[in-house]
């Protein structure tokens, strides 16, 4: 009888593992090529942002850096007009002293 037992329990244990079905997973589609052109230009609108940020920030370092060229090269010619300037004003001086000092001997030479 235990076998019987046993034997019947076996069977019936079977019949509802067979009967028995498994609910099938739901896999994950795959991304469709849409997705992947979306996610692409979402990347390249990205670099694209970040190139233009790079470039506007390298224009803005050249115009300092001309900036400060420029203010160097307008105090260099400022010095230079003043430097000229006071030469100028030296070499009036020594024709002045120069022309008097004709005229001086021109009368000198007058009188003898």
């Amino acid at each position: 009888m235990k076998n019987s037992l046993l034997v019947a329990a076996l069977v019936a244990l079977a019949v509802s593992a067979c009967g028995k079905k498994e609910e099938p997973v739901a896999a994950q589609p795959a991304p469709s090529a849409q997705e992947h052109m979306k996610e692409s230009a979402a990347q390249a609108v990205e670099a694209a942002k970040e190139s233009a940020k790079a470039a506007g920030d390298a224009a803005a370092a050249g115009a300092q850096v001309i900036k400060e060229e420029a203010a160097t090269a307008a105090d260099a010619t400022k010095e230079a007009a003043t430097a000229a300037a006071e030469e100028a004003s030296q070499a009036v001086d020594a024709a002045k002293a120069a022309a008097e000092a004709a005229v001086s001997a021109a009368k000198e030479s007058a009188q003898k």
